[in-house]
């Protein structure tokens, strides 16, 4: 066994994961069996274009930048049946302008209440939608809810809230906007439990929701529950849902009130578990079975997208806005952790929205703007930085000892990782590309713009 699947195989026995045994390489949430955008599939493709190496392309309804997830023979993803118009703003294709995004003004509480005058939205569907992994056909789609439009990011959608799966059924967030006025966003968070068949087991709505980029907010499951991040403009929370009933098992508030969307991550350290997430000013970690808070670091910044990654030994946690930051933090300690445990930093040319990886001895990033770096993740030397693109937003992923970095513009660059800048290929998928990757069998599951592609050789060849 070489030292690359020795460690594989060590953070496998040693990490805590969000699902059972049964699904370990089925795809079942962000970021897939263990939340970092790590496989252990092989012989999982590295070239592909539209039409090589497809093995399907189906068309998804509706607009969302919601990754895939896969369970057995069946994906999941969501979408938001808009329509373009006055009330929704414009066409697809016009909502995401080239260029960096621009801090936009939150709208005041007086705004809110001045309203009255202006024409109401009208609701459009937010839904659940299933297909067949083996030939990408629709098998159901069900309607969670339908709502107005909240205001959001030119970079977001209305659907970019990932579902999660323990095999049995499948959970998936949206915001429920209680505002008809299209330059406010107020609502609440509702999740909702499914079935793999489609039947709705309980809807539940934790908590309200407010921030001018709109939302996403990926449900984690951990034993018998379903943990959502409401760091937003307002009382900020991470609560806890049973994942039976819907009701509120545990509801911690933070103490920032500033709008984030970082995914949890699920981590045992010393035998005992911890959820590690950025957002609302601070790195913090938790109990996942109560709440209760373990350790924080103040800062780095205000705002914070990219999700945590780990090798065993450290976390690695890029942001932000309006400074950024990439830190490799021990994570052993408990109480205010500031001084005592951030083994290294950097600020040049850090994530704020992709989400890094960790492939072997080494931490792999893209920022935003497309300049691409490759770590020693133990020191933090950077091997090299290079730009491979022009504007990133899907996380990174491994396989095969390989990182897949993959642009808004569709274009995937697959990299050997090391001392040196090693282009294994470049695929481009024909359309835009928002959504993170999935992988399971083999296959890699890409949702484009318009589609959702299944790249690879068949099932069971």
């Amino acid at each position: 066994m070489n030292r690359r699947a020795a460690l594989g195989t060590l953070v496998w026995v040693t990490t805590l994961t969000v699902v059972t045994p049964a699904l370990a390489e089925d795809w079942p949430a962000w970021r897939g069996p263990r939340g970092d955008g790590t496989s252990r599939e092989s012989g999982v493709p590295t070239t592909w274009s539209g039409t090589e190496n497809v093995i399907w392309r189906t068309d998804v309804p509706g607009i969302g930048h919601a990754s895939p997830i896969v369970v057995g023979d069946r994906i999941f993803t969501v979408s938001c049946l808009e329509t373009p118009g006055p009330s929704s703003g414009q066409p697809s294709s016009e909502r995401r302008p080239p260029g960096p995004p621009k801090p936009q003004p939150e709208a005041k509480a007086a705004d809110q209440d001045a309203t009255a005058e202006k024409p109401p939205q009208t609701a459009v569907d937010r839904v659940l939608l299933c297909y067949d992994r083996r030939d990408g056909k629709l098998v159901w789609q069900q309607k969670v809810i339908s709502t107005p439009l909240e205001k959001m990011h030119h970079l977001n959608s209305h659907a970019s809230s990932t579902p999660a799966s323990d095999g049995k059924w499948v959970f998936a967030a949206f915001l429920e906007n209680l505002s008809d006025d299209p330059q406010v966003n107020r609502g609440n968070i509702t999740v909702a439990a499914y079935d793999l068949a489609g039947k709705q087991q309980w809807i539940a709505r934790p908590g309200v929701f407010s921030s001018t980029h709109g939302f996403c907010s990926n449900p984690v499951l951990f034993e018998n529950l379903v943990i959502i991040n409401g760091d937003h403009d307002g009382d900020s929370y991470i609560t806890a849902l049973d994942k039976t009933s819907g009701k509120t098992v545990w509801k911690v508030m933070r103490e920032h009130k500033t709008r984030s969307y970082c995914t949890p991550l699920v981590r045992t350290v010393d035998g005992r578990p911890q959820l590690i997430l950025s957002g609302s000013k601070c790195v913090a970690s938790y109990d996942p079975r109560s709440g209760e808070q373990i350790w924080m670091i103040d800062g780095p910044t205000e705002q914070f997208v990219a999700s945590i990654v780990d090798n065993g030994k450290l976390l690695f946690m890029t942001c932000g806005f309006p400074d950024k930051h990439l830190l490799a933090i021990r994570k052993d300690g408990t109480g205010n952790i500031t001084d005592t445990h951030i083994a290294w930093r950097t600020k040049e040319n850090c994530s704020y929205v992709p989400s890094p990886v960790v492939v072997g001895n080494y931490v792999m990033m893209i920022a935003d703007n497309g300049i691409a770096s490759c770590f020693l993740a133990e020191t933090g030397e950077r091997m090299w930085k290079e730009r491979i693109g022009r504007r990133f937003s899907a996380s990174l992923f491994t396989a095969g000892g390989l990182a897949y970095f993959t642009s808004d513009d569709g274009e995937t660059t697959v990299v050997r990782p090391g001392a040196e800048f090693e282009v294994v290929a470049k695929n481009e998928l024909g359309e835009a590309c928002y959504a993170s990757a999935a992988i399971a069998d083999g296959q890699l599951f890409l949702r484009g713009e318009k589609h959702l592609f299944c790249i690879g050789k068949p099932a069971g060849k």
